[in-house]
């Protein structure tokens, strides 16, 4: 008898087992803060990685936008 009463001691307005407007909430939320921080991260990644001249590149005159032919 004791037994039926277990759901009563243990409900939590909390818990998001029991909320399944909380639940939802809760993983919506946590999915969006995981997607930005994979984003976040990998532009992170791609601009400390990025590529970095040190010397001035020698580019021909005839492929320029105004070229000039001989």
């Amino acid at each position: 008898m004791e037994n039926d009463n277990i759901l009563d001691l243990i409900d939590n307005p909390v818990d998001i087992d029991y909320s399944k407007p909380s639940r939802s909430r809760f993983l919506f939320l946590l999915g969006l803060f995981g997607f930005v921080l994979f984003f976040v991260g990998c532009n992170y990644g791609l601009w400390t990685r990025s590529f970095k001249s040190t010397e001035k590149i020698q580019v021909p005159e005839s492929t320029t936008s105004n070229p000039k032919y001989k």
